[in-house]
């Protein structure tokens, strides 16, 4: 019998420059967002937020990273959700799970060790800027 598992991890230095590549190509766009990064059990590493973007957006992007960390993109999430009624009735009773565009999971060789989450544009511009994050860390698809 196994007794335990190693579980990998996105580090600090990696979270923080996804964090800023994501705020830096929301700025390039003329974007106010917030982004965070979760490690893959979903706890916060990393954090940014826009000047100008309102306190709000920071909650909502925790909330997609951390369903992003379930191992689908939110968009994929939302989906999943529309096609059962039980579903939809159960994520009112979870808090956290967010079903808007705008969190991915970040996967290193097939592994999840992390998800970042992107909120303050529009759905598809969020994504943009969650994809930039984790490209800019080497872990595009």
């Amino acid at each position: 019998m196994q007794v335990s598992i190693a579980k990998r991890m996105i580090t600090q230095e990696a979270a923080n420059a996804a964090v800023q590549a994501a705020l830096s190509n929301a700025n390039n766009n003329g974007w106010a967002v917030a982004a965070i990064v979760v490690d893959a059990s979903g706890h916060m590493v990393a954090a940014g937020r826009s000047d100008s973007a309102p306190a709000a957006v920071a909650e909502f992007a925790r909330d997609k990273a951390q369903t992003a960390v379930l191992g689908k993109t939110t968009r994929d999430f939302a989906k999943r959700m529309l096609s059962s009624p039980e579903l939809q009735l159960g994520m009112i009773n979870r808090g956290t799970l967010c079903a808007w565009d705008g969190g991915v999971p970040i996967r290193e060789n097939g592994v999840l060790i992390g998800a970042i989450g992107v909120s303050g544009a529009a759905g598809p511009d969020d994504v943009k800027c969650a994809t930039a994050g984790i490209c800019a860390i080497g872990l595009c698809d």
